[in-house]
């Protein structure tokens, strides 16, 4: 059975503050406290031809958001499960079926449908009781059968010892076919951990624990914010009961204030509103206790508006702008607390406008703008969705590839993806929890107008994965606002990335790149490649010093600025004038076809060849040495340095010289610096048969996956 008991450590009288949504323009409904309901109340009269009283009070939450609902099937589940669970008891000494009641009302009260109502009534049936799986299906149908099915198998998960890994991954499998299920575990949890009171201590925070570490964030990532804020607090004054007792004080002591600046505030806004003709409630909604506790960590001592928030609820989108236009222009905005989760909605359904105004006394006032339906998703999320069964609506369509379920979001769909391909439970559960752990999502935009969702601390290596899946193997490099970045760069909410793909369906992910993932699927992706492919001992590219050694045979140092380079036979020529001189071409600009020229003479009679740029001529005029006329005969082969810069990948050296050679050039002497930042540069001395190879040689260089940039050696300028 379940986790029975009578009251909890909760946090007692004084509630978090959080109201739901009854509707699109009811005010919030005073949430009931079952714990408080005597079973008379619970187990009243119940007749074939009318509602049992026991469920009167579900019945009322539901008609609240669902007025034609058929409650037939309500009627139904509760005698079937009455009559299951008649004489067993929870520890407290209540009747059973007053468990899956409580269930039942915190989900009608958040606007779940009648099919998850039916099977929260019964979700303990089949486990509990001789009630079959096949008896529930034949009068409730599949629907019902399949959540009370998905929530049985969640009953029986371990939360502990070694099945804990494997058994909640059939969970989210579970999930993932239809989200209500973890709607009811969630419900169930709640009521448990409302009446935990009576179980050990080290019980008590076991169970504590697993909800805070993974069913509060699946609450946060579902959008079920009534939820998990109870959970929260409820957790919290198990888990860290002195700052809990502290925090309580600090909200009983300004709950007790004669004066509430919120209270002032609400009614300035109020009135701007009401003289700018914009239907609007504006309601205070008080922090709960988890959130009081997170700002005093932040702010220090805390006063009277530190307790709370405003809540502008209107008709329409377009009116939360006109809140906002208003606000702004009528009081004194905090511009850098602004944020827009209505354009830009969070991975888990919210959406609201934040903002900030500064009170007469100074004190700083967040305020909340959004529209009644969106305030009923941002308290029940999924819950209040609707049917994942149901036709969809002609205006939902499937976009990136991406399914538009409103009961399936896509961190929901990438999580199955990646929990599938996870090599085994350990690593599931590892990546699972971390994943779990962001709590802050950013929004990344494509060129093509689409949006990745990504946590906090995203690199361009989860984007790629986000965008691409496995594809991504082939990605090699980016660019983030329009300037070229490295796959390790963590972006920001808000910043515009491309990615840069190989079109070479062979190419493969780098083993760096696991420094850099941060999501869950990029990281699992990596490292089943990386598994599936191991590198042999000695190959090129597992050998980080290799990357920095010359590629000629017999490789020689680059020559030093004033150093002669002797021509080649049949070179191009160069006529100094200065008869009878042997001509040599400086090695440190590497001079050809049609650069312009300038000549020294050297030891030994001869005149060398820089180009005009080159920093060895400054330093050489400045020693006060004469120039020698030099020109550009006729000739055919030259002698060049070129200068690729590329991102890190495999093989990346070997197709750059590929490309080379098949342009004609040979290469003299190479060298590439060691990886900076995913980023390399390489400096080839080829020889060309011709002058006019070169642009083409340059092309071919930059057509090379990776290579984002190919110049000629510059000269360098005097000092540098």
């Amino acid at each position: 059975m379940n986790a029975e008991a009578v009251n909890p450590a909760t946090p007692g009288p004084v509630t978090s503050g959080h109201a739901t949504s009854t509707g699109s323009r009811r005010k919030a409904r005073p949430r009931l406290d079952l714990r408080r309901l005597g079973r008379a109340a619970l187990l009243g009269p119940a007749t074939r031809d009318r509602l049992p009283d026991a469920i009167g009070h579900v019945v009322d939450a539901h008609r609240a958001h669902h007025p034609d609902a058929d409650l037939e099937p309500l009627r139904r589940a509760y005698l079937l499960a009455e009559s299951s669970h008649r004489g067993q008891m929870r520890k407290s000494g209540e009747p059973y079926i007053t468990h899956p009641l409580a269930v039942t009302l915190i989900l009608a009260e958040l606007g779940a449908e009648t099919t998850t109502l039916t099977a929260s009534l019964l979700h303990d049936t089949v486990e509990d009781t001789d009630v079959t799986l096949d008896q529930v299906g034949e009068q409730f149908g599949e629907e019902v059968r399949y959540l009370v099915d998905g929530v049985t198998k969640l009953e029986k998960v371990d939360y502990g010892a070694a099945a804990e890994p494997e058994t909640f991954r059939k969970m989210l499998v579970a999930t993932g076919n239809d989200v209500r299920v973890m709607s009811i575990k969630l419900a169930d949890r709640l009521h448990n951990m409302r009446t935990l009171g009576v179980m050990r201590p080290e019980k008590q925070e076991r169970i504590a624990k697993v909800t805070r570490d993974v069913l509060i964030p699946l609450a946060e990532r579902l959008g079920v914010q009534a939820l998990k804020t109870e959970l929260e607090d409820l957790v919290f004054a198990i888990l860290r009961p002195g700052e809990y007792a502290h925090t309580r004080e600090l909200v009983v002591r300004n709950a007790a204030r004669a004066d509430d600046p919120l209270a002032d505030v609400a009614d300035d806004v109020r009135k701007v509103l009401r003289e700018a003709d914009i239907a609007a409630e504006v309601l205070i909604r008080p922090r709960h206790f988890v959130s009081v506790h997170r700002v005093s960590r932040r702010r220090g001592a805390l006063r009277g508006a530190d307790f709370g928030r405003l809540l502008v609820l209107v008709n329409e989108d377009a009116d939360c702008y006109g809140v906002l236009g208003e606000l702004h222009t009528c009081m004194t905005p905090v511009v850098s607390e602004f944020k827009d989760f209505i354009a830009v909605p969070k991975f888990n359904l919210y959406q609201s406008l934040h903002t900030a105004v500064a009170a007469a006394d100074g004190q700083v006032v967040e305020v909340l703008i959004r529209t009644h339906q969106m305030h009923k998703v941002a308290e029940a999320g999924v819950v209040a969705l609707g049917n994942p069964y149901a036709a969809p609506p002609e205006e939902q369509s499937a976009s990136d590839g991406e399914r538009v379920d409103p009961t399936r979001p896509g961190w929901l769909s990438r999580l199955l993806e990646w929990q599938r391909a996870a090599p085994d439970p350990d690593t599931f559960w590892s990546t699972l929890r971390e994943d779990l752990a962001q709590d802050r999502e950013i929004t990344v935009f494509r060129p093509d107008g689409g949006t990745l969702g990504l946590p906090e601390g995203a690199t361009c290596v989860d984007a790629a994965y986000a965008q691409y899946g496995e594809d991504a193997h082939a990605c090699i490099g980016a660019r983030v606002n329009g300037r070229l970045a490295t796959l390790s760069t963590v972006l920001e909410d808000g910043d515009a990335v491309q990615l840069l793909m190989d079109q070479d369906a062979a190419s493969e992910p780098s083993r760096e790149w696991l420094e850099h993932a941060r999501t869950p699927a990029a990281r699992i992706a990596i490292q089943r490649w990386l598994t599936a492919h191991p590198a042999p001992a000695g190959a090129p590219g597992t050998d980080p010093e290799e990357a920095a050694r010359p590629l000629a045979d017999d490789p020689a140092p680059s020559p030093a600025p004033d150093a002669p380079l002797l021509g080649r036979p049949g070179a191009a020529q160069v006529l100094a004038d200065r008869a009878g001189a042997p001509v040599r071409l400086a090695g440190c600009c590497t001079p050809v076809p049609p650069d312009e020229v300038t000549g020294f003479a050297v030891r030994g009679g001869a005149v060398t060849v820089h180009r005009a740029g080159c920093a060895a001529v400054a330093r050489m005029k400045n020693a006060g040495r004469a120039e020698v006329g030099v020109r550009w005969g006729e000739g055919a082969e030259c002698r060049v340095t070129l200068v690729a810069e590329s991102f890190v990948r495999p093989h990346l050296l070997a197709d750059l010289t590929e490309a080379m050679a098949l342009e004609g050039a040979e290469i003299v002497s190479a060298t590439v610096e060691p990886p900076d930042r995913q980023q390399v540069r390489h400096t080839y001395t080829v020889q060309l048969p011709d002058a006019a190879h070169l642009p083409a040689l340059m092309r071919a260089m930059r057509n090379v996956a990776g290579v984002y940039d190919v110049s000629r050696a510059q000269p360098q300028t005097p000092g540098a």
